[in-house]
């Protein structure tokens, strides 16, 4: 049996992080999606944050008009976030938690708790047209109540398993994430995966099958400044395309 596919999200927030250090419109943001795509991206994430830290609303304008891949953007549950998305209607919609004073997203969201909350963003954003995931810890209660409030995607929060040690800790959070995505394909949802991912970690993510995106940014926005975006996506497509076909021998 062969690998499934597995897609590449490139994540562009941070070409705009240093751009926002000195004002102005370098580096642009939309360039790098642009050069990503011709790179062999198979589409772009970018996270409007309620702060606008990075992203900012004329990139979304940009990206829109010129982006000719799927757009996936990274959202609080905010009204003001919701109208952006309705207006712009991008490809998909991934809903995360957002808190202003960190400095990057510290874990999935919490769909128990803030069903009631989530549940009407969803249905807005699906009778929009547009494809709604959840950014979500790799619980399968989580992932029970994703399904019921008609989500569609979820992406597993890998960030505790790229922050732990190499060793028993690593292969215990990897372990979550294989029975997660298991769990997810079982119960119907389409299961994308990020965060902290790096050419020296990514390869047993990639090799999940139930696993079909990652999204992947920060990481390789600093590696690009070492050995510019397409030979970082080249490389990052390698390591994912052999942890791939590890997983399906």
């Amino acid at each position: 049996m062969g690998a499934k596919p597995l897609r590449l999200g490139v994540n562009i927030d941070h070409v705009a992080t240093v751009r926002n250090a000195r004002g102005g419109d370098n580096p642009c943001p939309v360039r790098a999606a642009l050069l990503a795509v011709a790179a062999g991206a198979d589409g772009i994430t970018a996270h409007l944050r309620e702060d606008r830290r990075h992203i900012r609303d004329e990139d979304i304008d940009r990206l829109m008009a010129e982006l000719h891949k799927p757009l996936n953007l990274e959202m609080a549950a905010t009204e003001e976030m919701l109208a952006i998305a309705l207006r712009h209607r991008p490809h998909a919609v991934c809903l995360v938690p957002e808190k202003r004073e960190e400095r990057t997203t510290e874990g999935g969201l919490d769909v128990i708790g803030k069903s009631n909350e989530l549940g009407p963003y969803v249905g807005r954003l699906t009778d929009a047209g547009i494809r709604v995931s959840i950014f979500i810890g790799a619980d399968p209660a989580q992932l029970d109540m994703a399904r019921a409030l008609g989500a569609p995607v979820v992406e597993l929060h890998t960030g505790a398993y790229a922050d732990a040690p190499t060793g028993p800790a690593r292969d215990a959070e990897l372990a979550k994430l294989v029975a997660a995505a298991a769990h997810a394909e079982a119960i119907g949802l389409e299961c994308h995966a990020g965060h902290g991912l790096t050419f020296a970690n990514v390869g047993p993510v990639a090799a999940i099958q139930s696993v079909v995106e990652l999204n992947i940014g920060h990481f390789m926005m600093g590696e690009a400044i070492f050995i510019g975006l397409p030979a970082t996506i080249a490389e990052m497509r390698s390591r994912m395309d052999a942890g791939r076909r590890s997983g399906a021998a």
